[in-house]
């Protein structure tokens, strides 16, 4: 390439945990001496970190894809690179249908992306490992520690930390264990240094991010290591908060709770996604419990943490669904009161158990549900916000509203960066990346208003 130093453009889709996998694809490139842009048509190479957990997911990364290829043909771009899960789920399909793509890489395979991106070899027809498979490159197995290269896409003041990969619950409707692999822990000693490095760069802020957080060191023969995993980090000077994501209900445990509501550093958040609530539908899904387990357990944390703001992920339109079972979902919502809830339509994916039966509740229904699922949530949660009016809380604050320079952004600790709601700051000034306190003065949807008192 005629550029000593190319021009990258990075484009990562999906969740938390895929874009850890991005800033270690973007270490590798850095320290290989590669420069980059935020403008994909003003890079010499193009990477695709895509998504492929459920259909809408997929869609978007093929459009994507299509798009960066438009790039490569009218702008300054001359190799296109896309990796990731669909990639090690759909490797010889994508192959076969992308001619546009220069190079794939699974998930394996992070640190080939630099001689993908210096066109070292890595040509999509040479790759012999897309070989190994006729449609997929199976499950993966790779998992970064604190060794790998990585450069931060997040701002400066918080990080994702991955403790672990893949997963071994058997969920009828999710793919993931196919192409992510088993359930594999990082050494908590490993997790440790990482966040030591990262607090040294200035992150005060630690979200930790896993398949299922709870199951953390299970793999390893042992029952209760993320409480020991938090009480290492509650220890790290310079990081004010530990966040854990993605708790699953049948791994939690008393000990685990009593940690997380002890240690001063874990911010009162509960992130558990529990998909339903009928004890029926939860055993198609092969998840087991029911909702009156699901407020037992909530209960608990609600006991440990009076503060903590609860999160969690539904399914509606499961094969299957009935009425009765989607109301007894509407009614747990209901006596539950999530701070923040997703809600989500079944998507029929192959390679799932779920997949051998009728996707038999119609697209409109699936879609009428989830609206009037969220129509309750948002209910409950303005309900919620406005008690909070006249309270003063803690704000991180992380800069200028994207729209206008008249408000600042910031969140509560109960606020998880992306996904929930954010303090709207429309008085004061404060340094971004750090704590200021503010008066909740209104309520502006999933968003509170405050002005900054100290």
């Amino acid at each position: 390439m005629s550029n000593p130093r190319p021009r990258v453009g990075m484009i990562s889709l999906g969740c938390a945990k895929n874009l850890v996998d991005t800033e270690v694809m973007l270490g590798h490139l850095g320290a290989a001496g590669c420069d980059f842009v935020d403008d994909p048509g003003q890079a010499d190479v193009i990477v695709v970190n895509t998504c492929g957990f459920i259909g809408p997911a997929r869609e978007e990364s093929i459009r994507t894809i299509l798009e960066a290829a438009e790039l490569k043909k009218s702008g300054s771009a001359k190799r296109l690179l896309v990796a990731g899960c669909m990639v090690q789920r759909y490797a010889a399909e994508m192959r076969e249908s992308l001619p546009e793509v220069d190079a794939f890489i699974g998930l394996d395979e992070l640190a080939q992306v630099t001689s993908a991106a210096l066109g070292e070899g890595a040509r999509a027809n040479e790759m012999d490992s897309l070989a190994i498979a006729p449609t997929s490159l199976g499950p993966s197995t790779y998992l970064y520690n604190q060794e790998a290269p990585r450069r931060r896409s997040t701002p400066w003041w918080t990080a994702y930390v991955k403790i672990a990969e893949g997963c071994d619950h058997t969920c009828s409707f999710c793919p993931i264990p196919n192409f992510r692999g088993a359930f594999r822990s990082r050494p908590v000693a490993d997790i440790v240094v990482e966040a030591r490095n990262l607090a040294a760069a200035g992150a005060i802020e630690l979200n930790l991010v896993a398949q299922d957080s709870s199951h953390y060191g299970r793999d390893r023969g042992a029952s209760e290591v993320l409480p020991t995993l938090l009480a290492g980090l509650n220890g790290v000077d310079g990081i004010e908060w530990l966040r854990v994501h993605y708790l699953y209900p049948n791994t939690v445990s008393d000990a685990l709770i009593d940690a997380m509501a002890r240690l001063e550093k874990v911010v009162p958040y509960v992130d558990m996604p529990l998909q339903h609530a009928h004890p029926a539908m939860l055993k198609r899904m092969r998840r087991g419990g029911s909702g009156q387990g699901h407020l037992r357990l909530l209960a608990k944390f609600r006991a440990a943490m009076p503060a903590a703001a609860l999160r969690t992920t539904l399914i509606v339109g499961f094969p299957g669904e009935t009425e009765e079972e989607f109301a007894a979902l509407l009614e747990f919502v209901q006596a539950a009161r999530f701070d923040h809830l997703g809600a989500f339509t079944y998507s029929h994916e192959e390679g799932t158990t779920a997949y051998e039966l009728a996707d038999d509740v119609p697209e409109e229904l699936k879609q009428e549900r989830r609206e009037r699922l969220m129509e309750l949530q948002q209910s409950l949660v303005l309900d919620k916000l406005e008690e909070r009016v006249g309270e003063e809380v803690e704000v991180l604050v992380e800069g200028e509203h994207p729209e206008t320079e008249l408000l600042l952004v910031g969140r509560l600790a109960t606020q998880a960066p992306d996904v929930d709601g954010q303090v709207l700051i429309n008085d004061g000034i404060a340094d971004v990346g750090r704590m200021a306190r503010v008066e909740i003065t209104e309520v502006a949807g999933y968003d509170l208003v405050g002005r900054i008192v100290a």
